[in-house]
């Protein structure tokens, strides 16, 4: 019997559509969780075949030559408001010197400093981590980006602004913005896991109601919000909105130097295909 294909994906709320029952619905998988970063860095590491990965950690291991490929067709994307990635700030964007960036995602904290370049003209002098267990009103900076969950649940309140920042990348730029891609290691034998996959996501969104029911409350958020989030406010394809998107991300993040030049996507495809060229 083969290895089982090592798969890392998210335990967001955001991700579970794209695996659901992924381990029942094929044998030969190893399914396993962590943080997007830490995916990023696992798959890098050759720990896993395929993950679940920040986008702009495939442009970061596609331009430094490490044999990325996307798998064709799948997202986690925005195009408009996502409520799952908000940049909460204590004084006026524009004033903004002292930046803390949620640790768990690598592509929402470009994208706050892709935005804040081209809405604001800031670039902060000073950039940290947010910890995963610090509580987000605890953090002193000018501005706290928080992602994932927890971002649904943060009061605006105590701050003096408070940005959607899917919503604002539409705003800008008119197109949707692709947060996190299935991406696989060049040469990695996936069998007929894209096809699962697809199956699973279709499964996934049949059954998000059920999705909203069983993790809504853990969350403190109601189910309508929930269902609402998985089926209306998120896109899980990646189509060609996504991918004009996409490269209109990287092209920005290149120029800050978040990522390096001349990365460009490459997609996978099936063992077969490619020895028939």
């Amino acid at each position: 019997m083969s290895a089982p294909v090592r798969v890392g994906v998210v335990s967001y709320l955001n991700a579970k559509p794209l695996y659901y029952r992924l381990d029942e619905a094929s044998p030969n998988v190893q399914v396993e969780q962590d943080l997007p970063s830490r995916l990023a860095d696992r798959l890098r590491l050759g720990e896993l075949d395929i993950a679940l990965i920040p986008s702009v950690e495939y442009f970061r291991g596609a331009g430094t030559g490490l044999g990325y490929e996307v798998l064709p067709g799948f997202a986690i994307a925005a195009r408009g408001p996502v409520r799952s990635v908000k940049l909460f700030s204590r004084v006026p964007f524009g004033q903004i010197k002292r930046l803390a960036l949620d640790a768990g995602s690598r592509t929402s904290q470009a994208l706050t400093r892709v935005w804040l370049d081209a809405a604001h003209g800031v670039r902060p002098s000073r950039i940290e981590l947010l910890p995963m267990g610090l509580p987000v009103l605890e953090s002193t900076a000018d501005a706290v980006l928080v992602i994932g969950d927890r971002a649904m649940t943060v009061p605006d309140a105590p701050f003096h602004e408070v940005v959607d920042l899917a919503e604002a990348w539409n705003e800008m730029t008119g197109l949707p913005f692709v947060f996190a891609l299935w991406v696989a290691r060049s040469g990695a034998d996936l069998g007929d896991l894209p096809e699962t996959l697809a199956r699973c996501r279709t499964a996934g969104l049949t059954h998000a109601s059920e999705l909203a029911s069983e993790h809504g409350p853990r969350l403190g958020l109601d189910v309508a919000t929930c269902y609402d989030y998985l089926t209306r406010v998120l896109s899980y394809d990646l189509g060609e909105p996504e991918l004009a998107g996409l490269r209109r991300f990287a092209q920005m993040a290149t120029q800050l130097g978040l990522i390096p030049r001349g990365a460009d996507l490459v997609f996978h495809r099936p063992s077969d295909l490619a020895a028939r060229g």
